[in-house]
């Protein structure tokens, strides 16, 4: 899972489909699909959204989807 990761590590995403549809449809509008490498760039704190990069843009995305995503250490 996303929140698995710490800041630095990097992954390949596995599977996207037991997140919630509409943020299915935003990950894949921004180019976040199945075999994507991601690297972690910061944790905020109190629960706040995880920033990662892909594609070479960075994305907050909720831990409530993060937890959602299946990965791949690289």
């Amino acid at each position: 899972m996303l929140v698995q990761l710490k800041t630095g590590e990097k992954a390949t995403i596995k599977n996207i489909s037991m997140v919630d549809q509409l943020v299915q449809r935003r990950l894949l509008d921004l180019g976040i699909t199945e075999g994507s490498e991601v690297c972690v760039k910061c944790i905020l704190p109190f629960g706040g959204p995880i920033m990662i990069e892909s594609c070479g843009q960075c994305i907050g995305i909720r831990r409530k989807e993060a937890k959602c995503i299946e990965l791949e250490r690289v």
